[in-house]
């Protein structure tokens, strides 16, 4: 994929921040213009995160305009709309790789570049870690600026909040560039949302200000002073006060698509004492129609043909585990009134869309608020209900505490539906879902599954839903294979595994096979290579202890697969049921190994980290001798 730069003239001049600001700023908008159209053309070809950063290119060519990049520190919180600021930042030429393996990384990431001042890719983190910045270079003394850009959708987190209010205490000089496009990735829920938005269309607000505009456009000595009424009108309709108790000096909102209008106000605000936040109104999928018409399709893209009204279709595939939970969930309600299904912000990932339509009553979307969505949880569970928390493997450790203190602790019947389990692929270390087992099965209380295939997803959650404690079923991104489903009331025995194949092996090295999760299709094949036995162990807590035993007493090795950390996962659970029954026999656990992934597709992930049939195979015949 090659882009004719020949068609930027002036974007391709701009290999660092730098060059930037040796342009005229009246040449930004058509700067701005190019960047936007290159965005266009690179993410069509490329594939990645789309409409938000479309959103932010004003803004992105004003903060690197106006701050001096990077000795001044820039934030972008999550970073989906951080694709401008790569473009700007040196890595305009390598963006066609964003997301690919050895590729740019999908968010800003610290190794990737100097102007990446915060790695990110979980929301509401930008505020707390500006703060910290904006204290460190007070300490420093050379005058280094500090800017966090935060959705509107990200502010509903309780962390922000906890930084605003920290913030506004302190008093250190920070800016804070509230991005409202009235979206995160599904639609913002929540009351100051709904506050925001009826402020900011409010009529005495629109009439007041166009109303001035008419009357005095064609007066030229007026036309500043309109314009400072304006801004001031602004400062009093929207809710200004609720920032100004949090101790920041509001202004906005702007229009976050002026980008000289941006340039001025950030400019003014740019020198001013304390802590400052400034309100921008933008569109996400701002300049492209059909990202503006449905952003919520255009936040992540496939290839695709910009002159072409839609995106193209995939080929039909099996159903994902996303939408086999959502099958699930539809099945369940309609014959459990009590089930009420939570998720934060996650609707369309979680394949919760149908529920949500069909079941109103019993869906809550609780905005980017993992810490409330379980104690939310609990609250229903002590009420009588039946909560299914859907969540995100990498978002569940955001709610790590709520998990023990309120649910585990007083043993309620929260099921936790984890979704991208395992290696997630293209969104990189963030995101993939390498740590749930190991962090969820110290815990007490825990039944823990992990499904081979979507007819073990289903019948685990049946399973779990009808317990009087908390249970995990864990499943990863992508497609099942095909299985039949079971009917809701169809439930498996607990702590018991299955055994898929009985191998006979060669005199002294007779292997076994224990596999957990979705894992279970490339060991089978590595199995049969080896002519050794299999199990899918199904549970990571109760472990099936007979069945290890037997394992144990009827192979030379036992050999754990998991989509999981080594550390302390699935296999470690093993390791000390085997030696706390005093067992001497040889083992050894496959997983992911003792650091961060990158980015890749999951096959790719996989098979770098010996993860497929072939990969298993090498690394136990390396192990047998």
């Amino acid at each position: 994929m090659t882009i004719n730069l020949a068609d930027y003239p002036l974007l391709a001049q701009i290999n660092s921040p730098k060059d930037l600001r040796n342009i005229s700023q009246d040449q930004l908008p058509r700067i701005s213009n190019e960047l936007r159209n290159f965005l266009l053309n690179s993410v069509s070809k490329s594939s990645g995160h789309f409409a938000s950063g479309l959103g932010t290119i004003e803004l992105t060519v004003a903060l690197h305009f106006v701050y001096n990049t990077p000795f001044d520190h820039l934030i972008w919180d999550v970073g989906h709309q951080a694709y401008p600021h790569k473009i700007l930042t040196g890595r305009r030429d390598q963006l066609r790789t964003i997301r690919q393996k050895d590729g740019l990384h999908p968010f800003p990431w610290r190794e990737e570049s100097e102007y990446d001042t915060l790695s990110v890719g979980h929301s509401s983190t930008s505020i707390s870690a500006a703060l910290g910045l904006a204290v460190a270079a007070e300490k420093e003394g050379e005058n280094r600026k500090t800017v966090a850009v935060i959705g509107d959708g990200a502010m509903t987190a309780g962390m922000a909040f906890e930084a605003l209010n920290h913030a506004g205490d302190i008093k250190k000089d920070m800016l804070v560039i509230l991005n409202d496009n009235e979206m995160s990735i599904s639609e913002n829920v929540g009351a100051l949302n709904n506050h925001l938005a009826k402020l900011l269309s409010g009529s005495l607000y629109t009439g007041l200000r166009e109303g001035s505009k008419r009357l005095l456009k064609n007066i030229p000595p007026i036309k500043e002073l309109a314009s400072r009424a304006e801004e001031h009108l602004k400062g009093m309709v929207v809710p200004s006060t609720f920032f100004e108790e949090l101790g920041f000096n509001y202004i906005g909102p702007i229009d976050g698509h002026d980008v000289n209008g941006l340039v001025d106000t950030i400019k003014n605000m740019r020198n001013l004492k304390g802590p400052q936040l400034l309100h921008i109104a933008t569109k996400k999928g701002k300049g492209y129609h059909a990202a503006e018409q449905d952003p919520i399709k255009y936040h992540a893209v496939p290839k695709f043909n910009p002159n072409d009204a839609n995106l193209p279709k995939s080929k039909p595939a099996l159903p994902t585990y996303s939408q086999i939970f959502g099958d699930w969930l539809c099945k369940t309600a309609k014959v459990d009134p009590k089930l009420v299904a939570i998720t934060p912000a996650m609707r369309e990932g979680s394949g919760m869309v149908e529920f949500s339509q069909r079941f109103p009553d019993q869906y809550f979307d609780v905005a980017i608020a993992e810490q409330h969505a379980i104690t939310y949880a609990a609250g229903l569970a002590i009420g009588g209900q039946r909560p299914v928390v859907a969540i995100y493997s990498s978002f569940l450790q955001r709610g790590y505490d709520q998990l023990i203190h309120d649910v585990a602790i007083q043993n309620l019947p929260v099921l936790f539906a984890v979704d991208r389990a395992g290696i997630v692929g293209a969104d990189g270390a963030t995101h993939q879902g390498s740590f749930d087992l190991s962090f969820l099965r110290c815990i007490p209380n825990m039944v823990i599954m992990a499904p081979a295939n979507e007819r073990e997803c289903q019948l685990m959650l049946n399973t779990g839903h009808q317990l009087d404690t908390p249970a995990v079923v864990r499943y990863p991104r992508g497609n099942g294979t095909g299985e039949k489903l079971p009917n809701v009331d169809e439930t498996i025995e607990i702590g018991k595994g299955l055994t898929i194949l009985k191998g006979n092996g060669q005199a002294g090295k007779r292997v076994a096979l224990l596999s957990f999760g979705t894992m279970l299709a490339e060991a089978k094949t590595a199995a049969t290579e080896l002519n050794a036995s299999l199990v899918d162990m199904r549970f990571v807590k109760p472990l099936d202890d007979d069945l290890i035993n037997e394992l144990a007493a009827q192979h030379d090795y036992l050999i754990t697969i998991e989509d999981n950390a080594i550390a302390g996962g699935a296999g470690s659970a093993v390791n000390e049921y085997l030696l706390a029954q005093g067992k001497a026999i040889k083992v050894l656990n496959i997983g992911i190994p003792d650091h961060f992934i990158k980015h890749g597709t999951q096959t790719e992930v996989h098979q770098e980290l010996g993860l497929d049939s072939t990969g298993i195979v090498t690394k136990i015949n390396n192990f047998t001798g």
